[in-house]
């Protein structure tokens, strides 16, 4: 019994009926704000991950998963070469095709915006993600020697520009006439528009391969070869696979490489917004050191009882360390099972919620999703937990050191 005395008038204190309601409103409180915030922190940062994937699932559908390429190009022959060799290296690797791609700027009256430049055909399979993103237009509208132009949705809203209409496109290189130097321009005509819904819509233009070949100059050669893997997640991996004299000679780039600006932005805001709403769980921190020390203000003469009746002052610490502390740990394990409940079924809540007003929180025709994506980590999870449990426990240390100081004589003398 002895050694379990912290143990049980810790408990039994956290969960008395007081008849201070002071101390208890401050107490519910301390439980309520750190169960909100536990739950807050794991259902936004579940809903930031689901975004997350939501993007990368977009961007992995139309981008290269890897870029194998050559400084001065290779030929069809050198493709088809190379291409046999990576296909019987590696079973992952699901296509292979060549690629041209150029920066360029395209303008429309008085508008002008920056592109990536990428030469296509329909008859690859690199098409077939594109054709499923169309808003008008087809992918089979870009016929060789038409020089027609597909444009992402934010391109041709920028442009103010729609379908059958003729726009600049601007290449980065110099033609030598005998008046000067003049840039590289050709006058195109906008044969559709897709919309995969990110950061390829703002940046990316699409042309027939061989019109790219022929504005970039590149004769019969290309400039590489792009890879589509049946994982692109693995894609460090299949290139760390892969013999090195078959890449030997060869510039990679991963898909990762090509998106390092965005991926470290979206990193960056849920790691800024996992520190604005930590600040919950510090309130709560704070009222657990309040509701602490006004109890041991309230509860002198107690601790001066058990003293004099043997308990040590370790003891006393421990008592008061595991009543702020089982406040603080209950509101962690009811947020947590909270915010894992929401993050599992915030689409079906949303859903249900939207029945009910009429109204959708996400309107397809304007918003480039239907639904909120969440995805619960077990990473996040435990940080949060973990987290919550060591600042619910460290609050506790000063009120209980002080309850520990409590002199016998003196609070006896001072509470008569």
């Amino acid at each position: 019994m002895k050694s379990n005395l912290s143990f049980y008038i810790g408990i039994r204190y956290a969960l008395s009926k007081r008849k201070e309601g002071f101390l208890s409103f401050i107490s519910g409180f301390s439980f309520c704000a750190m169960a909100l915030g536990v739950m807050t922190l794991i259902i936004v940062l579940s809903v930031m991950n689901g975004f997350d994937q939501e993007i990368k699932q977009r961007l992995l559908n139309v981008i290269p998963h890897v870029i194998i390429k050559q400084e001065k190009g290779l030929s069809r022959q050198d493709i088809d070469q190379l291409s046999a060799r990576l296909l019987a290296s590696d079973s992952s690797i699901q296509s292979i095709m060549p690629f041209v791609e150029d920066f360029a700027m395209l303008g429309h009256q008085s508008r002008q915006q920056a592109v990536s430049l990428k030469g296509i055909d329909s008859g690859w399979s690199s098409a077939n993600p594109i054709a499923k993103h169309m808003l008008i237009g087809s992918v089979s509208n870009l016929q060789a020697g038409e020089f027609g132009i597909l444009l992402g949705s934010q391109v041709a809203r920028k442009l103010n520009v729609s379908m059958g209409e003729s726009i600049e496109v601007i290449l980065p290189t110099l033609s030598v006439t005998p008046l000067g130097a003049f840039p590289r321009l050709k006058m195109m005509k906008v044969m559709g528009v897709f919309e995969v819904g990110a950061q390829v819509d703002a940046a990316t233009a699409y042309i027939h391969e061989q019109d790219a070949r022929l504005l970039l100059q590149l004769g019969d050669n290309y400039q590489g070869i792009q890879l589509r893997l049946i994982n692109p997640l693995i894609a460090g991996d299949v290139i760390a696979s892969i013999d090195v004299d078959i890449i030997k000679g060869y510039q990679l780039e991963l898909w990762s490489d090509q998106m390092t600006t965005l991926f470290q932005a979206m990193r960056m805001e849920k790691m800024v917004v996992g520190l604005l709403l930590s600040a919950i769980i510090a309130v709560a921190a704070f009222n657990i050191v309040a509701c602490l020390i006004l109890m041991v203000s309230d509860k002198r003469k107690d601790i001066a009882v058990l003293r004099t009746l043997g308990a040590r002052s370790d003891q006393i610490v421990k008592l008061f360390i595991i009543q702020g502390s089982a406040v603080g740990m209950v509101g962690v394990v009811l947020g947590l099972i909270l915010g894992c409940l929401i993050s599992l079924f915030i689409g079906d809540i949303l859903f249900f919620f939207e029945m009910l007003t009429g109204n959708h929180v996400f309107d397809p025709a304007i918003y480039m999703i239907s639904a909120l994506p969440s995805k619960l980590l077990l990473k996040d999870v435990l940080i949060i937990v973990v987290g919550a449990s060591l600042i619910s426990i460290l609050a506790t240390i000063y009120p209980a050191w002080r309850a520990g100081q409590v002199l016998p004589a003196e609070a006896l003398r001072y509470d008569q």
